[in-house]
């Protein structure tokens, strides 16, 4: 048990930490590219989704069916695509990494009906792609997961 709650919470070491980069070619400008694809996509969807209301009441509760939950995913999905696209940034997914995505997502925000976690989503990116911070193996591992699967997916 010692073992897991030092993987989840405990800070690496710089130098490990900088090790884990390099030996996962991990590259700073690419990973503010990330950041900036992720949080694109995470204000689309949070700004038209019409699910729940947002506590300053600027929409209206309503009922989304799973397949309107679905479409509205991948509108803002192709959306955020098309408009990396026009600033000359292609991204091509594969049906698995789309769907890596789209759990993660289903999972957090539409299946929730908690607006305090539908606002955190958007801290728990800002500490993800946050390279200052004391970062444990659990969240280099989780930010190394979606570092991999974004560049994966990046065409140049």
């Amino acid at each position: 048990m010692d073992r897991f709650f030092k993987w989840l919470s405990e800070p690496m070491k710089s130098e490990d930490v900088n090790t884990w980069y390099l030996v996962n070619n991990i590259i700073p400008e690419l990973s503010d590219l990330f950041e900036d694809f992720c949080f694109s996509f995470y204000y689309l969807i949070k700004e038209t989704y019409l699910g729940y209301v947002f506590e300053n009441n600027r929409s209206t509760q309503i009922t989304m069916s799973e397949e309107d939950k679905l479409n509205h995913f991948k509108w803002c999905w192709n959306k955020t695509i098309e408009n990396f696209s026009k600033e000359n940034i292609t991204f091509e997914f594969s049906e698995n990494d789309y769907k890596y995505f789209r759990d993660f997502f289903f999972e957090v925000f539409y299946q929730t009906e908690s607006n305090e976690m539908k606002e955190a989503l958007g801290d728990f990116l800002k500490q993800l792609f946050n390279r200052k911070r004391p970062i444990s193996q659990s969240d280099i591992e989780m930010f190394t997961d979606v570092y991999k699967t974004l560049e994966r997916s990046l065409k140049i």
